[in-house]
């Protein structure tokens, strides 16, 4: 059974990704979807190459650097089409490392709609970053949980399990971010829907080879993308919009698989 899909957009990530899809098939539910942007390094043509030898891995390329967003947009609507139930979303460098996979999936096996890989509740962290990037970081998630009224910590963390049910329902055509911002306006939209959203401790290291797509643009995308949330009002609702009972819509925080009697592993 190959139930779960994990999208992984990449631009020059060819020093990672040849690492990265072994880790990932070590899980035999799991396949692998690489949406490459026309990495000029060859990361495209390393994933052609698993994917002539390995039926679970298979390459979506684009004619160029077309933004983070649209790339996910692509991988959860091709993973949807094959019938993936549940459907992942991670970085190619390891900051996102595989060995997490499990407990996301087990987490959303048992009811979980969204399951984060947080960095900002206890258990959870960042490893070798600079201090300027750690006060951008928790400053951004701040600002972002603050405005937008969300009960989640970690609301840029990229590393994040949904289940078929959630992107089915919502219209993923109507979202607008490109860069980073991508993740802030898709778990609003999940959060505004009434699914129940929960965070899992990670520990994210900061990349060891290629470079960070990270720059003052995708930066000045968040800050104004966030407001835009914040303010627009949309007729008729986004997607779908559940009408649930006060405190219907939950958001747990710190949950590891011990503490909620999810398994460690998952049978292979």
């Amino acid at each position: 059974m190959t139930d779960c899909m994990i999208v992984v957009p990449t631009y020059n990530e060819a020093r990672n990704i040849g690492r990265l899809i072994p880790r990932l098939l070590e899980y035999p539910r799991v396949r692998v979807l690489v949406i490459d942007d026309n990495s000029p390094d060859g990361t495209g043509d390393i994933v052609a190459a698993f994917a002539l030898r390995e039926p679970r891995v298979a390459l979506q390329r684009r004619p160029g650097k077309l933004g983070l967003g649209s790339a996910y947009i692509a991988g959860f609507r091709r993973a949807l089409a094959e019938g993936a139930e549940f459907i992942f979303a991670m970085d190619a460098d390891f900051s996102h490392n595989p060995h997490y996979v499990p407990t996301l999936l087990a987490m959303a096996e048992v009811g979980a709609d969204l399951v984060i890989g947080s960095r900002y509740i206890p258990g959870g962290g960042t490893s070798h970053w600079s201090f300027w990037r750690q006060l951008v970081s928790r400053g951004g998630n701040l600002y972002a949980r603050m405005l937008l009224g969300l009960p989640v910590a970690d609301v840029t963390g990229g590393f994040r399990c949904y289940r078929r049910r959630v992107l089915e329902a919502l219209d993923l055509d109507r979202l607008r971010s490109h860069g980073y911002a991508f993740q802030i306006e898709l778990l609003y939209r999940v959060y505004q829907a009434g699914y129940s959203i929960v965070e899992t401790p990670i520990i994210f290291p900061d990349r060891q080879v290629g470079s960070s797509k990270m720059s003052r643009r995708i930066m000045a995308e968040a800050l104004i993308n966030v407001w835009r949330l914040r303010f627009e009002l949309l007729a008729p609702p986004f997607g779908h919009r559940a009408v649930t009972p006060r405190g219907a819509t939950r958001a747990y925080r710190g949950y590891t698989p011990e503490d909620r009697g999810y398994p460690e592993q998952l049978p292979r």
